[in-house]
């Protein structure tokens, strides 16, 4: 009769066991890292991935050749801007986080808002995409009706659909490069029959590429907002032969985000009047 000793090794069986089990903890760990880095719903604003995923390489200089306007865009994470001291320094426009997927607003949208139209400047409002969440009519619809409008006042930019990577999750929203083609066509033309104006596109040519198989369709119609962090703009996304409005950097005087214009003032004011 076989004796069983209580110190005996355990089966073949038990040690695989204990080794999968370890594996499965050691694989689970760096995504629960990531989950715990992400930011809370609401708090995503333009431009906050470049870095991690473009880069950042050096600054542009400034041409006698090409006229551009500065401008800025901030969002909640800025709280009340000092609109003042952004427009004696040059800034001439501005845009205004307004709202994101159809869960959340600015709180300091009035601020931010009225406060730099107050002092001069050109503004307009921008949504954060969220596409995974719903419909792009479901969330153009959410902006206009919480500050992203427009009117023909002169002073009042189209609104901006900003598209880029996904803070919350997978970067493309776990959406099909011809998918999000349909959901940012739906957010357009759902804005432009609600304003009369095509909206602004920002987002990052690489992000572009990747979400969109760099889809060519709304250059026609849709003026380019391009993000890059280095000396030159760089390529743009397909269908565009040149950028509207360039985000340059993300750590500028008094607010982070800096942007140039691509043209004299007259041709901002020409832009606002539609």
């Amino acid at each position: 009769m076989r004796v069983t000793r209580s110190g005996a090794r355990p089966s073949r069986r038990t040690a695989a066991g204990v080794l999968l089990a370890a594996l499965s903890l050691l694989f689970t760990l760096p995504s629960a890292a990531q989950a715990a880095d992400r930011p809370e719903r609401g708090e995503a604003h333009m431009g906050m991935g470049v870095v991690q995923h473009d880069g950042r390489s050096g600054a542009p200089g400034v041409s006698p050749r090409a006229v551009q306007t500065e401008g800025v865009d901030v969002s909640s994470h800025q709280g009340n801007v000092n609109w003042s001291a952004l427009w004696n320094s040059g800034v001439k426009w501005s845009y205004v986080k307004a709202t994101e997927g159809t869960y959340y607003k600015n709180p300091y949208f009035a601020q931010q808002y009225n406060g730099s139209y107050n002092v001069g400047m050109i503004r307009g409002a921008y949504h954060f995409a969220t596409p995974n969440t719903t419909s792009g009519a479901a969330q153009a619809n959410y902006f206009v009706d919480n500050g992203g409008g427009w009117s023909r006042d002169g002073k009042t930019l189209p609104g901006v659909l900003d598209i880029e990577w996904n803070p919350y999750g997978e970067q493309c929203y776990g959406l099909s490069q011809s998918a999000m083609v349909n959901w940012i066509r739906d957010f357009t033309n759902t804005y432009k029959a609600r304003t009369g104006r095509d909206a602004v596109i920002y987002t990052a040519t690489s992000w572009w590429t990747s979400c969109t198989g760099n889809y060519a369709g709304f250059g026609a119609t849709n003026p380019l907002w391009v993000a890059r962090y280095a000396s030159s703009v760089g390529t743009l996304p397909a269908g565009w032969g040149f950028y509207t409005m360039w985000q340059y950097t993300s750590t500028g005087p008094i607010v982070g985000d800096h942007n140039r214009f691509n043209g004299a003032y007259d041709r901002l004011q020409a832009l606002a009047n539609g």
